[in-house]
């Protein structure tokens, strides 16, 4: 077995981390679990952070548990909140249990016969035949409300400013995950809880948890963080201009996916690399170092947004999505978007303002007021568009036209769009039905 330890803390990968956690990795063979609350029926980036944590696990010859949580998503995780979450329909919450799931079974094979195998749980299924007596007299009796109140998430709901305070519903919830660690202490030897640094408290309170209910037993129970991601210039991770960047490809295209990742600065590039690649360490630091030698070439931003959207989608969706980036830039880009496929092509174009024609309307010829203003409106009048013209900025497909340039269908691309330009910053679409 690998140094597990080892290889996350030159990553950037360790934030908290109970002692003996090492040495018992180091050791033999240990079971692992992070939780994942099903909060909607996907995962986004931000959550990249524990399955590839769980991947390194594995990798390192340990075997890691995946919780989803049917449970605790009914009440919510009041961590780094200032308010009540929203409770969840039945339906909604189980339409996101198992959208969580097949979304880890891509990275993790639950399926697999080695003795590391990873292994999939829900904890509805051990805490719905649960009664609250039953619970508030073996769970909560261990625990005492001064503990409860010691932590970070309980205190900053119940004393920050601009909060609403907490209900009972929410604070029972590091109980409810306390006790998940230890239903797999038990039943699957678990002795490893790993998550982000805001889970410490609750993580914490599911090693004292199992220590409490096995007095006079000898009981292992450990816990490691990583930190919560962050970007340079202080903005939050995982956010885009559409929102959050989501793992599955029909809430964020791959080619979206691609560019977040492509577009990352220089400085958070040198971070993420590490964090998010299993890239080894004698590669990292000579990109690192080719990078800084000529960072006009963006090698970091390229390695990066290679490696990422393989993980993540696959080899041949990378070079999908490569290609059609390199066409926006390319000097003959007629012919070379001709050769993306419409689902390609309409990621690239994901937003765009678009209009539809009938093929009849365009048989005759259009002309580049109507198709800036007079038909579709996306300049303000036909005297915007007809300055737009007259100073040169307009563009179909990347090629400058003038105020007296007719479009056929010989400007259509794949018999049926055109790719409109006034200057660097407004695209529209022109769709031919």
């Amino acid at each position: 077995m690998k140094n597990l330890i080892e290889e996350l803390r030159w990553r950037g990968m360790v934030h908290d981390i109970m002692p003996g956690t090492e040495e018992q990795l180091n050791n033999e063979v240990t079971t692992a679990y992070i939780g994942f609350d099903p909060t909607s029926n996907s995962l986004h980036i931000g959550s990249l952070v524990p399955i590839i944590l769980l991947v390194h696990l594995q990798r390192a010859g340990h075997k890691p548990v995946a919780l989803v949580g049917g449970a605790t998503g009914m009440i919510g995780d009041p961590s780094g909140k200032s308010d009540e979450r929203n409770l969840l329909d039945e339906a909604t919450l189980n339409s996101n249990v198992e959208g969580i799931k097949n979304v880890l079974s891509r990275f993790l094979d639950f399926n697999s016969k080695d003795n590391n195998a990873p292994i999939l749980v829900n904890n509805y299924d051990w805490m719905k035949d649960f009664s609250f007596i039953d619970f508030a007299r073996d769970v909560g009796k261990r625990i005492t409300v001064n503990y409860m109140m010691s932590k970070d998430s309980v205190k900053k709901r119940l004393f920050g400013e601009d909060t609403v305070g907490m209900s009972f519903t929410e604070f029972t919830y590091q109980l409810i995950q306390g006790y998940d660690f230890y239903y797999l202490h038990k039943h699957f030897n678990c002795v490893l809880q790993m998550g982000g640094s805001d889970q410490w408290g609750n993580i914490t309170t599911g090693t004292e948890l199992i220590r409490r209910m096995n007095v006079g037993v000898d009981t292992k129970a450990f816990a490691m963080t990583c930190p919560l991601i962050t970007k340079a210039d202080g903005s939050k991770f995982g956010k885009s201009e559409g929102g959050n960047v989501w793992l599955d490809a029909d809430k964020t295209s791959v080619y979206k996916f691609y560019q977040f990742w492509l577009n990352t600065s220089d400085e958070d590039a040198e971070k993420y690399i590490k964090i998010f690649t299993f890239l080894d360490k004698t590669t990292i630091d000579k990109l690192i170092a080719e990078h800084k030698s000529a960072p006009h070439l963006r090698i970091l931003q390229k390695t990066l947004a290679e490696e990422v959207t393989t993980f993540v989608h696959s080899k041949s969706d990378f070079e999908n999505a490569e290609r059609a980036s390199s066409i926006l830039f390319s000097k003959s880009f007629k012919e070379d978007i001709q050769t993306l496929d419409e689902g390609t092509f309409l990621e690239v174009f994901e937003g765009v303002p678009q209009f539809e024609l009938s093929s009849t309307e365009f048989s005759e010829g259009f002309d580049m007021v109507a198709a800036l203003s007079a038909k579709t409106n996306f300049l303000s009048s036909n005297g915007e568009a007809r300055r737009a013209l007259k100073e040169n900025a307009v563009m179909v497909n990347k090629e400058k036209v003038s105020e007296d340039y007719i479009l056929t269908t010989s400007d259509l691309i794949n018999n049926r769009y055109i790719i409109l330009n006034r200057g660097k910053k407004q695209t529209f679409i022109l769709k031919v039905m």
